[in-house]
């Protein structure tokens, strides 16, 4: 299928962009990689009159860690970029292969961190993983620029709060050194696949005795979520295989899946209680062997 017609605004910078957008109230979209955008424009999803590019705005592609402030990934950053980064090697390694789980190569040297963000697909994989290590975003408008929890960014599936004025300009983790990650994925395909359920699961503990946990699901609700009775049951306590159990069927019945082609609820409740424990087990350091891991 063909691109419908459209303007083409290529600016130069952040607040040119932001401008751009509010000057076509609204008939505008955002072009970041383009990967879900093109697609849903060529399929007859979404017509927008204009696309106001990023391409020639460089400094929001950089991904640095910032004193005092922590990891700053730009939004146009790449998948790629995110699993080549030496800081977020170096860091937050569960993030690199996050990323290199996503698509396939041609894809993830296109389509952007702060794309994944934007479009509010369900089964996104970033999103879990980034929520898990307490990241915020910041959301650039023409008058001002506003900072927002990533956990309170996704209001329902493709909807969020960003406005049509707004870009998501950067991505920031604060410094937590002695914080370890993990995210697993369950797909249909050993490349490229969605996720059926995604967990993303982020750990301080001292000799196995949990000072602090966040444990997010990916594609078993509208939006990503925190398995906050999960959470509760395993903080504060020492870690063992049987309390292990309790924490994923826990997770488990937080979620809020869906049946369709990829996956019945309650297959992916089933996948929630697995995939939580093997999450936690990996960020606790814990002996597991599953091919599909992706740690920190």
């Amino acid at each position: 299928m063909y691109l419908p017609d459209f303007e083409y605004y290529s600016p130069s910078t952040l607040r040119e962009a932001c401008l751009t957008l509010a000057r076509l109230k609204g008939g505008a979209k955002v072009l970041a990689g383009g990967t879900d955008l093109l697609t849903d424009m060529k399929n007859g999803v979404i017509a927008p009159l204009a696309l106001v590019s990023l391409k020639g705005i460089p400094a929001i592609r950089k991904i640095a860690y910032v004193p005092g402030k922590g990891v700053v990934i730009g939004a146009c950053a790449t998948q790629n970029d995110l699993v080549n980064s030496p800081v977020l090697q170096e860091r937050y390694p569960s993030i690199c292969g996050t990323a290199h789980a996503m698509a396939n190569n041609q894809i993830r040297n296109r389509g952007t961190a702060g794309g994944n963000l934007v479009s509010a697909v369900p089964s996104a994989d970033l999103p879990p993983i980034l929520i898990a290590l307490k990241a915020n975003v910041t959301l650039a408008g023409p008058e001002a620029t506003r900072t927002v929890l990533l956990e309170e960014f996704f209001l329902a599936p493709r909807r969020s709060v960003i406005t049509a004025q707004e870009i998501l300009s950067e991505i920031i983790l604060p410094d937590q050194e002695t914080t370890r990650s993990a995210y697993l994925k369950f797909g249909l395909r050993r490349s490229g696949a969605l996720a059926v359920v995604g967990v993303a699961a982020s750990v301080e503990a001292t000799n196995g005795h949990v000072d602090d946990v966040r444990i997010v699901l990916g594609a078993v609700a509208p939006t990503p979520i925190r398995a906050l009775g999960a959470e509760q049951l395993l903080k504060g306590q020492h870690v063992t295989e049987a309390l292990l159990e309790d924490v994923g069927r826990t997770a488990a019945d937080e979620c809020k899946p869906i049946s369709d082609i990829r996956g019945s609820d309650e297959y992916r409740r089933d996948m929630v209680r697995v995939f939580t424990k093997r999450a936690l087990r990996k960020a606790l350091n814990m002996t597991v062997t599953d091919e599909t891991e992706v740690t920190r």
